[in-house]
């Protein structure tokens, strides 16, 4: 698999798994204002993982490469074992 269809591999996970988990699973504060998404919105991801926003929208898009060894996204992988049950 070239590196352009890692990039998109990784979108799809980061857009599937952002849909699946709402604000109360990973934590951010809730606010007043009505949501207009069941599942996290890419601010409240970005935050999480300690990114800009448009950093992780470049990533879910595939647009840009993932970092090697970039701590602030290790949390994603706890996603799919939330999904998984462990």
């Amino acid at each position: 698999m070239n590196s352009s269809a890692h990039r998109k591999e990784l979108g799809h996970f980061l857009k599937a798994h952002r849909a699946e988990l709402g604000p109360r699973t990973v934590g951010p504060p809730e606010t007043d204002r009505r949501r207009r998404v069941a599942g996290l919105r890419r601010d409240e991801v970005a935050v999480l993982a300690t990114i800009s926003t448009n950093y992780y929208t470049r990533l879910e898009q595939g647009r840009t490469p993932p970092p090697r060894n970039y701590d602030g996204l290790r949390f994603l992988s706890s996603w799919a074992a939330a999904q998984q049950g462990g």
